[in-house]
């Protein structure tokens, strides 16, 4: 059973078992070798014998008009082999190509009586009918690759350099085509039936399960090629979108037919934007700009509603996701069906409640934040919170924050050439803007906060969604009026880097087993709190960093209320390695466990004169920057003359005998050598939107940056962990997490 309560899973407990490979290298023109791409065949894994007979089935969902085919879209079929549970994760059916007709796959699947049918008739069924996932991609070359790209000269650190250049090198991994030999005709005639959507240009994939173009991925990969001066592979990637907006009318979530009833956060304008930009190459306008009207008017027409202040009863339009859906998404198949069907519940979920339900975790995927207790109605632990996601009556900080940045950048992008297209997105922004400020804005607090409709007011979870507006240009007056309120504003950045290991969480909501909620760090978050320390006025960063109140830590620095929570209410600092594996002080000055003279533990070096944002911006990069490294220093990286491979007793513990170091694709705030956990999938490594954002790290920050002190890599004390937030008091023996290996700091390291 796929459970979205397996939290902190560690970073080398994410290796999949491959039933078979496939390898090919293809060789280019000198230095442009293409790499090898392995194709791997997931083995079989159900959930009961071979012999046993499938589960009773509910009924089916209705049909999705939006989903094409009847093999990879809400059916027979497809439930039939998500109830069997052949594979732990559901992505991985629906990413086999068939290796025969839609109309063959489908009689075979008919001679099945599915109230005698057992696991291992399903089992032989797949084998036979369908071929290895990712058989329609293939590695592509890039041929601008440079090996030392100029950025590298801003990192002043041997190791550190040598591990962006590391990073860079992954590009060459991660570059996808294509392989046009191996994809299915359009359905239903074809000699076979896939979900991928064909793409015509070169692009990097996010890696891991993540095998295809994603959409709100491809940005920080982008901000990566841009420092790797990969331009034309930025440009291609771009010229995939405008082939998508074209066929379909939008960016769809990914490139696969089950998102076609959902995009991401819309950051098309952003790229191009930052290609004409970086690039100064114009030429590309003349396709992009009407294909960003198309993508703008999609999510006017389709995500956008009317919203009336309870604050000072002027109305806006603001957006917010909204996907029309009545079954369980495909890829999440199984997933959405038991929380949909969860034998717990004391009363089903009536047809309508269901398809409501579906809608709503379509529309947490649209987010990108799939799962966050910041869009739940009641965070619970994992699946029974999922039950209350409340998404679609939530107008969100970060999506019209984006849309408001998209209007500018569209302006200014057409310059004088259309004057009344330009003023109509400059007027429309100005409408945007105004709605954020109003609804969003909480001037007491100085914090974002998403506006719920259902209760006609701002919602109180505090969320590093908050930063997006600053990001995107949206400062308010209350910020731009003191130093103080200024910093205020950032204040739970300062609290993060001295209280926890690791970067800023989502959320301080540590209970529910979401991955969108603490302990997990996300890399474009941190990108977009660096950007948003880079947006405040220099004249409001002169000082630096304000002090604590006498016998107080850095939460006494945190506008009241802000956070929601009182301090001893926040998640604990785990000193793991110790026999009672417990928590470091909760409140007052030793809460603060990573405060050193002038920084913090992995946050660099103090500079005389340093301003509070500057403070902030070089703590949060180096802590950043530790976390990747660390984390791919314990599953088996190493840099010869420079960092030794850990040893193999060592290894053993994360599981990374053999490996050579893993980029993933989340982190664990309270550990710098930990990968995230929790949600709906294992850890992913790869990873695009890490590899970009720690490249732009590089060199945006790479005099800054100071090599880690990597904590030793230990084994787990005990198997449980024990959630620390007082809010909730939920012991280990109530959440059932479990832990098999933790890498942390030990208690003589950071005391």
């Amino acid at each position: 059973m796929v459970s979205s309560l397996k939290v902190a899973v560690v970073a080398g407990l994410v290796h999949t078992i491959l039933a078979a490979t496939i390898s090919s290298t293809t060789t280019t023109a000198p230095g442009t070798a293409l790499p090898t791409l392995t194709i791997s065949t997931a083995v079989a894994s159900p959930s009961a014998s071979l012999g046993a007979t499938l589960p009773s089935q509910a009924s089916l969902p209705p049909t999705q008009g939006w989903c094409i085919g009847q093999i990879f879209c809400a059916g027979s079929l497809l439930q039939t082999v998500n109830i069997a549970q052949v594979y732990s994760d559901p992505k991985t059916f629906v990413d086999k190509p068939t290796g025969k007709s839609s109309q063959q796959v489908l009689a075979d699947f008919s001679n099945f009586n599915l109230s005698t049918a057992t696991e291992g008739e399903v089992v032989n069924f797949v084998d036979n009918d369908f071929l290895g996932e990712g058989l329609e991609l293939e590695a592509a070359a890039l041929t601008n690759f440079n090996p030392t790209p100029a950025f590298l000269n801003n990192v002043t650190d041997p190791l550190l350099k040598a591990f962006a250049q590391t990073v860079h090198g992954y590009w060459t991994q991660l570059a996808r085509n294509t392989n046009q030999s191996a994809v299915c005709d359009d359905y239903p005639g074809g000699t076979c039936e896939g979900s991928f959507i064909p793409l015509n240009h070169t692009f990097v994939i996010p890696g891991g399960r993540f095998r295809e173009q994603y959409y709100w991925d491809s940005y920080w990969i982008i901000q990566g090629l841009f420092q790797s001066e990969l331009y034309e592979t930025v440009n291609t990637t771009l010229q995939n979108f405008m082939d998508e907006i074209e066929n379909f009318g939008f960016i769809p979530n990914g490139g696969r037919i089950y998102y076609l009833n959902r995009s991401q956060p819309p950051l098309f304008i952003h790229m191009v934007y930052d290609y004409v930009n970086v690039t100064g190459d114009t030429s590309i306008l003349q396709r992009a700009l009407p294909l960003a009207e198309a993508e703008l008017a999609w999510w006017a027409n389709n995500r956008t509603i009317e919203v009336t202040s309870p604050y000072t009863n002027r109305t806006y339009m603001m957006a917010h996701y909204a996907v029309t859906n009545t079954a369980p998404r495909p890829e999440s198949y199984l997933t959405d069906y038991l929380t949909v069907h969860d034998p717990t519940l004391s009363t089903p979920l009536t047809d309508d409640q269901a398809a409501e339900l579906y809608s709503e975790l379509a529309s947490g995927a649209e987010t990108g934040w799939d799962y966050s207790s910041r869009f739940e109605a009641i965070p619970q632990l994992g699946n029974p919170g999922l039950r209350s996601l409340n998404v679609k009556n939530n107008i969100p900080i970060c999506l019209n924050s984006i849309l408001y940045k998209a209007r500018l950048l569209l302006a200014e992008l057409y310059g004088t050439s259309n004057a009344t297209a330009s003023s109509n997105h400059l007027q429309v922004a100005t409408g945007i803007r105004e709605g954020i400020l109003d609804l969003l804005w909480d001037p007491a607090k100085l914090a974002f906060y998403d506006f719920n409709l259902t209760s006609n007011a701002r919602n109180d979870i505090f969320t590093a969604a908050t930063y997006y507006p600053v990001w995107n240009g949206i400062i308010p007056d209350e910020v731009l009026a003191s130093q103080s309120n200024a910093f205020g504003y950032f204040a739970a950045v300062n609290l993060a880097v001295n209280k926890y290991n690791g970067t800023v969480p989502v959320t301080f909501v540590d209970w529910t087993g979401l991955q969108w909620d603490a302990p997990n760090c996300w890399p474009p978050l941190q990108y977009i709190i660096l950007q948003a320390l880079q947006a405040i006025p220099s004249n409001l960063t002169t000082n630096g960093l304000p002090t604590p109140g006498s016998n107080q830590s850095t939460y006494d620095l945190v506008p009241a209320g802000q956070l929601g929570f009182t301090e001893a209410q926040l998640p604990g600092q785990p000193i793991l390695g110790s026999q009672t594996n417990q928590n470091a002080t909760a409140t007052g000055p030793a809460a603060d466990i990573n405060k050193l003279s002038g920084t913090v533990i992995n946050g660099g070096n103090a500079t005389a004169g340093e301003g509070w944002r500057d403070t902030l911006q070089r703590e949060l990069a180096n802590r950043y920057y530790v976390s990747v490294l660390c984390s791919w220093h314990a599953t088996g990286g190493s840099i010869p003359g420079l960092l030794p491979q850990l040893p193999t007793s060592e290894l053993n513990i994360t599981d990374s005998v053999g490996n050579t170091g893993n980029m993933f694709e989340k982190f664990s705030n309270l550990n710098v050598d930990a990968s995230g956990g929790g949600g709906e999938y294992t850890v992913q490594a790869g990873f695009g939107w890490t590899n970009g954002v720690l490249l732009w790290v590089a060199s945006t920050y790479g005099e800054q940056l100071v090599a880690p002190q990597c904590p030793p890599v230990v084994a787990a004390t005990t198997s449980t962990t024990t959630s620390t937030s007082a809010a909730v008091g939920l012991q280990a023996s109530s959440r059932g997490v479990i832990i098999a290996v933790v890498m942390t700091f030990m208690a003589s390291a950071i005391l």
